[in-house]
């Protein structure tokens, strides 16, 4: 048996949603990405959602809309996809990296103070893998010192802190529609926000920088005049194709989610006894989703090795680890470490002349963390064959 990390489950009425706008022949930015935006809203219960190319570009675009620019720092956890480092890059901003909590694999908020200069303009919490970010001090500390909050929510539909869905705390949070995300339009992301004047801004910046949108213009008593541009934006845009799809996919969003959150408790049950393996961190104040099921490998070697700060402990457990993903490879079973340490991969490695020890938490995360498959769609015996490969295993 074959079983991949992640893979999309679409329905036949999903699939043949895309057919509406091509047979209407409005396949850019339009109704469809207008139905799909109001269903996020309804569903975040966020006031504004606009709908862009992807996670990135929505990232790109909140911090753009938020004047981030040269001279100013942003603080980025070093352990996440290098999407949230690269858009401050490419806004000419500098990336201030900040250690995660190893246990919840997301921004140590008491890494804050530590990182805060005269230059500092916006943190970009990341709610890593479901779970979200402890958001009480990061908003508060945000808040003391004037910054911007931009939330990386990529991974965060369905995510809820404290019962209220993330992204929404924030001055902006962006989500990703990617394959591996629970719900897909194949790329796409969407921001949303609760700063009516920010949303403004936010649908000009993806469309060129236009005062009104194709839709609009079109719908209008003069279609033939083409609109004003107050801004030099960007094309960001969804299609409606896209929009399509993710319109239909939000009808069965709570089933999507009961889904994965079942596959996560078989897992939960299954390696409950496995004193070398640590299944995702659950808390409190965080409904999980688990857009993936990240685990820590030898978690009480990982536990020696960051009170010691002992960099070769971590080498050998990223050796046996690595071991044991070649091993569940050739049986089938497809994994991932969890995410990379931004930190330690070469572009911010040099510019920053950062080491990887410089961030611990992430160092370790990055060497000795392991995603197993969780998708929906995954039958039980595809997850029972994956419980058994890992129950084979001894360390």
């Amino acid at each position: 048996m074959k079983v991949p990390i992640a893979r999309a489950s679409l329905t036949p009425q999903e699939i043949s949603s895309v057919l509406e706008p091509l047979n209407s022949g409005w396949l850019v930015q339009g109704p469809k990405v207008e139905e799909f935006e109001y269903k996020w809203s309804d569903f975040s219960k966020a006031p504004h959602s606009i709908a862009v190319t992807s996670c990135t570009s929505a990232l790109h675009l909140s911090l753009a809309a938020l004047g981030i620019g040269p001279g100013d720092e942003v603080i980025v956890p070093a352990f996440t996809w290098i999407s949230t480092a690269n858009v401050v890059e490419h806004l000419g901003a500098a990336v201030v990296f900040a250690d995660i909590d190893l246990e919840t694999f997301n921004l140590d908020p008491n890494e804050l103070q530590n990182k805060l200069t005269s230059k500092t303009k916006a943190i970009m919490p990341v709610h890593l893998f479901g779970l979200a970010a402890n958001m009480d001090p990061i908003m508060r500390f945000a808040s003391e010192n004037r910054l911007f909050v931009v939330e990386d929510a990529a991974c965060g539909f369905g995510t809820t802190y404290r019962g209220i869905h993330v992204g929404t705390f924030g001055d902006a949070g962006c989500f990703s529609f990617h394959p591996r995300k629970a719900i897909t339009t194949g790329e796409g992301g969407m921001i949303v926000t609760k700063n009516e004047n920010l949303a403004v801004r936010l649908r000009r910046l993806r469309d060129h920088g236009a005062e009104v949108s194709d839709l609009q213009r079109h719908s209008g008593a003069r279609p033939y005049l083409l609109a004003e541009f107050p801004d030099a934006g960007y094309n960001q845009r969804m299609t409606d194709i896209q929009g399509a799809l993710g319109s239909a996919q939000m009808d069965r969003a709570s089933e999507i989610l009961t889904e994965r959150k079942r596959l996560a408790e078989r897992y939960d049950e299954a390696f409950r006894d496995l004193p070398w393996l640590r299944p995702p961190h659950t808390n409190d104040y965080s409904e999980h989703s688990y857009q993936s099921y990240p685990c820590l490998f030898m978690p009480k070697d990982c536990s020696v090795a960051l009170a010691t700060k002992n960099l070769d402990l971590v080498l050998e457990i990223n050796r046996k680890r690595n071991s044991w993903m070649d091993s569940l490879q050739v049986a089938g079973v497809s994994t991932r470490p969890a995410t990379h340490a931004v930190h330690m991969l070469e572009y911010y490695k040099d510019k920053y002349s950062v080491k990887p020890e410089d961030y611990f938490s992430s160092f370790i995360a990055d060497q000795c963390s392991i995603s197993l498959p969780l998708f929906h769609g995954m039958t039980e015996a595809e997850q029972d064959y994956v419980i058994h490969q890992v129950l084979s295993a001894s360390f």
